[in-house]
């Protein structure tokens, strides 16, 4: 089973690792290790499920975790997988909406969670730990938004591509069928 004691040199030396948390200083982070809530999972269970509030994000500590999404028949579909240093759950912190996605882990897995209130209470008191926090979370989310944005153009050029060849394959076989645009 993973391990679920930590010192707080070792917590404050995993953040330092953490992309999210790179900003802060050893202060700011001191002020982070006061609200965060260990979390321990074995494999398979779920952290939260489509739908679920958002009430708080995370970071892998220890093991892995696959990021799950509903598809529009009802199947689940895997979109990733998160190992240490990675942080899932962010966007709940920043617009408060239900989860978009599912997480469970793979395997024994240890979780840091950053609960949403205790985030809050931090900008409210104009925290510079929340400050930096905020800015990294914004940037995070804008680069997943590049990110399935670029996917999209290449799924619609990919398209394209696709119905313009099955165009050229049929147009010799259907008389009077209109030209491609």
């Amino acid at each position: 089973m993973a391990r679920t004691s930590f010192t707080l040199e070792q917590v404050i030396s995993f953040l330092f690792d953490s992309p999210m948390f790179e900003d802060l200083d050893t202060t700011e982070l001191s002020e982070v290790v006061g609200m965060l809530q260990v979390q321990v999972m074995r494999h398979g269970q779920v952290v939260y499920q489509e739908g679920d509030p958002g009430d708080g994000w995370y970071l892998v500590w220890e093991g892995r975790v696959e990021v799950l999404r509903t598809s529009s028949t009802g199947a689940s579909r895997s979109i990733g997988i998160l190992g240490p240093h990675s942080s899932f759950g962010e966007t709940a912190v920043l617009d408060g909406q239900p989860r978009g996605v599912t997480v469970r882990s793979l395997g024994d897995t240890v979780l840091l969670r950053i609960p949403r209130r205790e985030f809050e209470r931090m900008i409210e008191t104009h925290s510079p730990a929340a400050c930096k926090l905020s800015l990294a979370l914004a940037r995070t989310v804008l680069r997943w938004y590049r990110q399935a944005m670029s996917e999209l153009a290449d799924a619609s050029s990919e398209q394209d591509a696709m119905a313009s060849a099955v165009r050229d394959r049929i147009e010799p076989l259907v008389p009077g069928l209109p030209p491609g645009e």
